[in-house]
């Protein structure tokens, strides 16, 4: 046990030692939605980063599919990536943005539960063999690497399966967030009106609802809403960086999925013009359940020091995530996003009321009418909503 605490002791002291590298400076550091002050909150940084779930490579797990890889070195980083960002989705839906881990310390139920969820094995709802073999139905083979908008597509997906967090995953289209379909996807009766007569009439207004004055006040289902962009053409347009490192602030943050050509990185925050980020790109030993039925968590954070890129190195190609647990939540994002995006002559991306007339009508995503995983459903996706994937939006292959 000693020579266990000496090595992360060792990592720790590691971690400092590289923030004494960051620039002496008065900046704030962002980390989704959180500020630090570098110059007096190094060690709440610190413990900032490495509550986040941190997921790598993996080796010597089962083979996906049976007969396929048992390691994602050198393809999965994007998969990793999308990952490490629901997971921080889970986290929030659960535990909350304010919750801390520290090691050797007992974590509650929701957090082992969530770790469950992306262990390397077929019967867990966001593992990697789920994951790639969804991609099938996105047209990736297994082993191939994904961009951002194919990982956003897959968890949608995914999500209709994975009944404990009952998640409403929503994915823009064309640089477009429309605040009606999310809405209509993410308002759910309660369950005791789940008879016709029940239903509240459609003339019932939000403002009536928010106020308490109906007994037919929908729930809230919360909401995952990832944002797939392409910020320029071969490289990131700099009239872009102002509003992309806003989004860091916002306290839906989810950070953002990008990097470089087929390495992939999960953009947690930023100081000054360069991002933070974790790196995906380390080949651990798959970890199991244990025999009490908890997962040695270890491995799932990072305490190494974190990485930076200087913003202009960016691949275009990104996708930002943000999560509203309640219907309060999604209308300050939505405040948020007026004030600080759609202020600029150049918009990252579009928020609008209504659904665009000229697009097919929106029809919120349901789980299909099969007893099997979402692995095993992809040979059915006229079962599951069809989304065109759009070329466009995802990280160029060199």
């Amino acid at each position: 046990m000693e020579s266990v605490l000496s090595k992360y002791e060792n990592q720790i002291t590691i971690f400092t030692e590289y923030l004494e590298e960051y620039p002496n400076t008065d900046e704030l550091v962002w980390i989704l939605g959180k500020q630090h002050l570098l110059k007096t909150e190094k060690s709440k940084l610190l413990s900032d980063i490495s509550a986040r779930l941190w997921f790598t490579y993996r080796r010597k797990f089962s083979p996906i599919g049976g007969t396929g890889p048992s390691s994602d070195a050198g393809w999965g980083c994007m998969l990793r990536c999308g990952q490490m960002m629901l997971a921080q989705a889970l986290i929030c839906r659960h535990l909350g943005r304010d919750w801390s881990w520290e090691k050797q310390k007992e974590q509650p139920k929701e957090y082992q539960r969530i770790l469950q969820c992306f262990l390397d094995r077929k019967d867990c709802c966001y593992s990697i063999h789920q994951m790639a073999q969804m991609g099938v139905g996105e047209g990736k083979s297994i082993g191939e690497w994904f961009g951002p908008n194919t990982v956003a597509q897959v968890l949608k997906k995914l999500a209709l399966f994975d009944e404990w967090n009952s998640l409403a995953v929503y994915v823009s289209m064309d640089n477009t967030v429309v605040i009606e379909d999310i809405k209509k996807m993410c308002r759910v009766l309660p369950l005791s009106a789940d008879t016709p007569g029940d239903r509240p009439p459609d003339s019932l207004t939000a403002s009536n609802q928010s106020k308490g004055t109906s007994a037919y006040c929908p729930a809230w289902k919360p909401l995952l809403l990832i944002v797939p962009l392409r910020l320029g053409i071969n490289q990131i347009n700099p009239v872009y960086v102002d509003a992309f490192k806003e989004c860091f602030k916002m306290p839906q943050s989810l950070g953002a999925l990008g990097g470089k050509p087929n390495n992939a990185y999960y953009f947690i925050g930023f100081l000054g013009d360069e991002l933070i980020f974790l790196d995906p790109h380390t080949t651990q030993t798959f970890v199991d359940t244990e025999e009490n039925g908890t997962v040695n968590d270890q491995t799932f954070h990072c305490l190494q020091s974190p990485q930076r890129m200087n913003i202009l190195n960016l691949d275009p190609s990104v996708a930002l995530g943000f999560f509203c647990k309640e219907e309060k939540d999604f209308d300050n994002w939505c405040s948020l996003v007026q004030k600080e995006i759609l202020k600029e002559n150049l918009r990252m991306f579009e928020l609008v009321q209504k659904h665009p007339s000229h697009w097919p009508p929106f029809i919120p995503p349901a789980k299909p009418e099969v007893t099997t995983t979402g692995a095993e459903f992809i040979d059915s996706n006229e079962q599951l909503e069809e989304l065109d994937l759009e070329e466009d939006f995802e990280i160029l292959s060199v």
